[in-house]
């Protein structure tokens, strides 16, 4: 009877420690996997974060050409209101010079007439 426990406590230690051994080749399996998510997840966030960066200093350039433009434009409509101005003046200047050249030339054709 003693060599047939004994015997079973044998058998049932070595399956125990099959057990253990099963569980912990699984174990060591789970941290390689929860490594290599971790390396991937980290891999992912470095690329999106370097994408993230160049689409931002992109955008920055496109912003600043876009700046650059509206001052230009700015420029050019404030040159051009300039311009009208210089152009309206120039305009009514020759509107008195011809009102006064009209009046001389009647006063001519008057005194012609006379």
């Amino acid at each position: 009877q003693l060599h047939l426990t004994t015997s079973e406590k044998n058998e049932l230690v070595r399956s125990l420690e099959m057990v253990q051994n099963q569980l912990q080749e699984k174990e060591n399996e789970i941290k390689r996997e929860i490594s290599d998510y971790k390396d991937r997840l980290l891999q992912a966030e470095k690329e999106h974060q370097d994408a993230l960066t160049e689409a931002n200093q992109k955008n920055e350039v496109e912003i600043e050409a876009c700046h650059e433009k509206i001052s230009s434009l700015e420029h050019f409509i404030s040159s051009q209101r300039l311009e009208i101005e210089h152009l309206k003046s120039n305009k009514e200047q020759l509107n008195n010079s011809l009102k006064e050249a009209n009046q001389a030339l009647g006063e001519l054709l008057k005194t012609k007439v006379r």
